[in-house]
């Protein structure tokens, strides 16, 4: 059916029969500075080539260098047949399976995705992701608002060490519906939480504690201790975790001496995306069962048709597309199918064996890296807690100049930590993955080694 575009006419009719006279006058409501923007710094029309040209320039400033940059997106190798599958037309092109009769291998590759999550993680029940880490981290905070209906108080204790990213968006997300933050501190020794500050807390009304494994440091965290914590006073454990470490680490649904974590969340990404300039990522979200009913997204389930074959289907689907925006339990969640797609035929791929291995060679990389990079004069750890595959380094010199000269001789060599944190001047946080052989990683050694030199000089 072709658009018909309203006459001026329809427009008048329209808003005569709703009261008000011009159209500017529905959007009153909104601040004028937020309505009246200027778009004079958007720049003039291009022509393809030119536009093609653009992209290409700012693409290639992607390629090359070797990165030792983690910080919650990671260098991982991925299976060339990966992609090779998952851009496939049947994968690439597909949407939100409405219809099961006509999306069953949409649907069982969701299935198949949600019964790893469940697998790695020790939890019940795995939703179909949500748009990255952080909102998934976000959602887990109103999902345990509403799940715990013993706490009043809509209190989140949140540690320092999760990614500071995630805590800026669970913030912007959740403290506009009357859900309180309040921070604990690390530990400047171990990089843990310090597990004494929680004392505060002890017997006052808490919803939910925030635990990332590993924290954003990269120190693993006691998260018995902190899981039965949160438990015996009456708040939900949410688990924030890198699924390749889950490989090698004690599953969330197992951490304490309880039932485990209540919800866990984590940012998809190692499992089969590359890095691209920010995106696009994945996040999952697990919980126990008891708790599905509170979950974003939806969820597919199995089961079989009048002639015993296997079907799937949209279980539930609490999301504000499928039922009253009022009811839903998000209304901002999506499934990320493509990258669902790519990071279940990744974890396919390696199977069990290869997803240990991998995150192995990785914890021996990174006590390698720190082993080298240590011996330079003025380099040394920050804290003693047990890492997984990356961990803080104080320099000698400004990290942030340091690394930019890095950079500049094709190393990209962490993140200066800084900007996100009080007393951690002069440090760094590196990443060193599978990826890295021993020549990168003397590569690097010998890079820093020259840079701390030349700025020893040079003051």
């Amino acid at each position: 059916m072709p658009f018909i575009p309203h006459t001026e006419d329809d427009i008048q009719s329209m808003l005569a029969t709703i009261g008000v006279d011009t159209i500017d006058d529905l959007f009153d409501e909104i601040d004028p500075s937020l309505r009246d923007v200027s778009l004079d710094t958007i720049p003039a029309r291009a022509s393809e080539q030119a536009v093609t040209r653009l992209m290409g320039e700012r693409a290639a400033r992607d390629a090359g260098g070797l990165c030792f940059i983690g910080a919650g997106a990671y260098e991982h190798h991925i299976p060339a047949a990966v992609w090779e599958l998952t851009t496939r037309g049947e994968f690439y092109s597909a949407y939100t399976p409405y219809q099961p009769e006509a999306s069953q291998g949409t649907l069982q590759v969701v299935y198949e995705y949600q019964t790893m999550m469940t697998g790695l993680t020790g939890m019940d029940v795995a939703n179909a992701s949500l748009y990255d880490g952080a909102s998934a981290l976000a959602e887990a905070v109103l999902m345990a608002v509403r799940a715990n209906r013993k706490s009043k108080a809509s209190r989140i204790l949140m540690p320092a060490s999760v990614h500071p990213f995630y805590r800026q968006v669970a913030h912007n997300i959740c403290a506009n519906q009357g859900i309180t933050f309040e921070a604990i501190d690390y530990d400047r020794t171990t990089g843990r939480i310090d597990t004494h500050a929680l004392e505060r807390w002890a017997g006052e009304d808490v919803t939910a504690l925030v635990i990332p494994q590993p924290n954003f440091f990269g120190v693993l965290e006691e998260v018995d201790t902190l899981t039965d914590w949160a438990q015996s006073n009456g708040a939900l454990a949410i688990g924030v975790v890198n699924p390749l470490s889950l490989a090698v680490l004690k599953e969330p649904g197992r951490w304490g001496t309880g039932e485990g974590a209540d919800i866990v969340v984590g940012e998809g990404q190692p499992l089969g995306a590359p890095l691209a300039s920010g995106g696009p990522y994945f996040g999952i979200l697990c919980c126990r069962k008891k708790h599905v009913r509170q979950m974003p997204g939806r969820v597919v389930g199995r089961t079989q048709d009048m002639d015993g074959r296997n079907g799937y289907v949209l279980t539930l689907q609490p999301r504000e597309q499928h039922i009253r925006r009022s009811k839903a339990t998000s209304n901002i969640c999506t499934n990320q199918g493509l990258l669902v797609t790519a990071a279940t035929i990744h974890m396919s791929l390696l199977g069990a064996q290869g997803l240990e291995n991998t995150a192995a060679t990785c914890i021996a990389n990174t006590r390698s890296l720190v082993a080298k990079l240590t011996e330079i004069d003025g380099v040394e750890s920050v804290f003693d807690g047990t890492a997984f595959h990356e961990t803080v380094l104080r320099l000698p010199a400004d990290a942030g100049a340091v690394l930019n000269i890095l950079a500049e001789r094709g190393v990209f060599g962490g993140l200066a930590l800084a900007d996100f944190y009080d007393g951690l001047d002069n440090t760094v946080l590196v990443c060193a993955t599978e990826t890295k052989t021993e020549a990168d990683l003397d590569i690097y050694a010998q890079a820093l080694r020259a840079v701390l030199a030349e700025q020893a000089e040079a003051a």
